[in-house]
């Protein structure tokens, strides 16, 4: 078993002992009936048809070619007890392939549509083996790398459009969908409601009376015991206009908080299935200025120009008014500060501190000590007014 398992997939490596176990989980769990399970078995046994149906596949020259809403609607699985796919279908198949081969040849590499994640399914599973036959004059006629990645990618997308996967259009740049979600969008609609509301109460509230503004206020305070004859409706308005204000605010955080938790996320996505796109967008500058830079010279002659302009500007008269009473203002005389001051001062005294705590006054076992320290300080103090 182990044998013809290797024949038939050969790229996938797997244990004897992994294969028997999988066969023992498919027979225990009843996955498939004994019909089923024979016609397995001789799928499993490649037959002289399938081999000569691989020799016999070439590229066919033809003047059209089926049309995309065509190849979606192609089916695939013509019975439910039945998963081969009948001839017809091949022939469909490999026009399909050579119209997807061709287009991916004539389109440059920055304009091919991205593929999709295509889901693992039995289905799909039926396509892509039957175009793998197919592939063999394709790729044994490649000249170079280019080319051979050209097929492949045309067969990626012969795969997408005969299993209905949606594809960007051909020609156009592909680039990441700049839709607004729909969280936000509601975020930013209460937001634009609000503010709207804002501004025909600010309205109101400086005297416009016109039908609509009052209709507007009215609708504001539905609900509510608040009538617009009360003698304090100034007052409910402006609260009304702060508890607004206060939602826009709240509502501008919650965007902010999920725009950069969907920008991780995004990010943490992008790295498990394409580390290379990630570290590109994070490498490409936000805002690229179009042209050359300016030249070093001229910037350098710039701010000099600014750095040696003299100011030039207009006073204000108050300032001139402020001058002329500070030149009537007599200077303070000069203040020294002696030992002798400095120990008349008793630090015990909560008049004289304000800042000190009244607790540590309590504590008797420090007053010698802070006695002792005034004398010290008092000549740090006169030492460090002295004049030098």
């Amino acid at each position: 078993m182990h044998c013809f398992f290797a024949e038939l997939e050969p790229s996938i490596s797997v244990t004897e002992q992994n294969l028997a176990d999988r066969v023992r989980y498919i027979m225990r769990s009843k996955i498939f009936d004994d019909a089923e399970l024979e016609r397995l078995r001789r799928e499993a046994i490649p037959s002289s048809n399938e081999s000569a149906m691989a020799g016999d596949a070439a590229p066919h020259s033809t003047d059209q070619h089926p049309h995309v809403e065509a190849v979606m609607d192609l089916p695939i699985v013509v019975d439910s007890n039945d998963d081969e796919i009948v001839s017809h279908e091949l022939e469909q198949m490999r026009s399909i392939l050579e119209e997807a081969i061709l287009e991916t040849r004539s389109t440059p590499l920055e304009n091919r549509p991205r593929l999709p994640r295509i889901p693992l399914s039995k289905r799909n599973r039926a396509v892509v083996r039957a175009l793998n036959p197919m592939l063999v004059t394709y790729l044994e006629a490649s000249r170079d790398l280019c080319e051979t990645d050209s097929i492949l990618f045309g067969a990626a997308v012969a795969v997408c459009r005969i299993i209905g996967a949606k594809l960007p259009m051909v020609g156009r740049a592909t680039t990441q969908s700049s839709a607004i979600p729909a969280w936000r969008k509601r975020i930013e609609d209460r937001i634009a409601k609000a503010r709207a509301l804002i501004g025909r109460l600010t309205s109101f509230r400086s005297g416009n009376n016109r039908p609509r503004i009052v209709r507007t206020v009215r609708m504001a305070f539905a609900g509510t015991n608040i009538s617009l004859s009360q003698p304090d409706i100034a007052r409910k308005l402006t609260e009304r206009i702060d508890d607004l204000k206060q939602k826009i605010a709240a509502w501008g955080k919650r965007i902010r908080r999920f725009s950069e938790g969907s920008r991780r996320f995004n990010q943490n996505r992008l790295f498990q299935s394409d580390q290379k796109r990630l570290y590109k967008s994070l490498e490409r500058p936000k805002v690229c200025g179009a042209g050359q830079g300016p030249d070093q010279a001229d910037i350098i002659a710039f701010w000099r120009g600014l750095w040696s302009e003299p100011v030039n500007h207009s006073e204000g008269p108050w300032m001139e008014v402020v001058a002329s009473q500070g030149a009537s203002v007599t200077p303070m005389d000069p203040i020294t500060i002696t030992p002798e001051d400095v120990a008349e001062a008793s630090w015990t005294r909560l008049e004289f501190s304000k800042t000190q705590n009244p607790i540590r006054k309590h504590f008797a076992k420090s007053n010698k000590l802070i006695y002792g320290l005034r004398y010290t300080l008092g000549s740090l103090i006169a030492g460090w007014l002295a004049p030098r």
